[in-house]
Formats: structure tokens, C-alpha cells, sequence
């Protein structure tokens, strides 16, 4: 049994009749969130919004560039590092792998949008860290930690 402290008392900085959820519904029931692409061409990344879904994630069909090991792990600076070289080593393919991304609570997962089979998965305690690509702030990355070789992977992705 988890013991909840009212509202009031967990933030000050924004009051509790602003909140979208109460803290009940986000620990023991669910709330989703679905990505859309901001106007403009996505040029200030996609937005959240809350959609009513009993499983508590969101999924989005977007273009995997790849994934890139990391051999230096400096948090945001390594994902943009990452997001920049894959971009523009993806930029004269004629073809980039689409897929379909979901993230919960638990973690994220992506699988072939063509046949639904599951490509990766990563536990949210594996995920050391995401970012936006500074040049083309639609294209969005995070560094995970295989479990077997205990190296840093960053995976990419870009809106269709």
C-alpha cells in the first residue's frame, strides 16, 4: 500500500487545479500520452497531449536512422551528438526503416511498422538519457545499456 501526500504538499511551484491528473489516476490506474508534430514542419519537436487509453503509453509511427555505440557517455551532449551524425549520414537514403514506437511507463519499444515485429525493447531503468538534435529539433534520440555486452547505445528517430 503506498501512502499518497496531499497535493498541496508535493509542489509549490504549480498549483493542484492545474494538474491534468490526480495522483491516484497516475500511480495505480493509467494515463497516455500521443505525439503530434508541432505546425511549421516540426520545427519545435512534437507536443504531448492526454488521450484516454487503458494501457498507459503511446504510440507513434516515425523513421528509425539507426543506433550508434557510444564509447564516451556524456548524457544530452552524447544523444546530440548522436541525433546530428545520424541524421546526416541517413540524409541521402532513399529508404529509412519505419517504425512503429510505443512508450509506457515501463519502457519503449519499437517494431517493424510493415510486419509488427518487435525490433527492440528497453526498460525504463536502462535509459540513461534523451534529447532533441539541436539543428532539427524533430529528430530525437535516447542511450540505452545493452545488459549483455555493458556497452552504450544510442537509438534515433525522426518524425514520417
Amino acid at each position: 500500500s503506498i501512502s499518497l501526500r496531499a497535493p498541496n504538499e508535493t509542489t509549490g511551484s504549480i498549483p493542484f487545479q492545474y494538474w491534468q491528473h490526480h495522483p491516484e489516476k497516475l500511480i495505480f490506474q493509467a494515463c497516455d500520452y500521443k505525439a503530434y508534430s508541432m505546425p511549421f514542419g516540426g520545427k519545435y519537436g512534437p507536443i504531448l497531449k492526454p488521450v484516454p487509453h487503458p494501457q498507459c503509453s503511446w504510440s507513434e509511427m516515425i523513421k528509425y536512422l539507426g543506433s550508434m555505440l557510444i564509447k564516451e557517455l556524456r548524457g544530452t551532449e552524447s544523444t546530440q551528438d548522436a541525433c546530428s551524425k545520424m541524421r546526416k549520414s541517413t540524409e541521402q537514403m532513399k529508404k529509412v526503416p519505419t517504425i512503429i514506437l510505443t512508450v509506457s511507463y515501463k519502457g519503449v519499444k519499437f517494431m517493424d511498422a510493415a510486419n509488427k515485429t518487435i525490433i527492440a525493447e528497453h526498460e525504463i531503468r536502462n535509459i540513461s538519457c534523451a534529447a532533441q538534435d539541436p539543428e532539427d529539433l524533430s529528430t530525437f534520440a535516447y542511450i540505452t545499456k545493452d545488459l549483455k555486452s555493458n556497452l552504450h547505445y544510442c537509438h534515433v528517430f525522426m518524425p514520417l
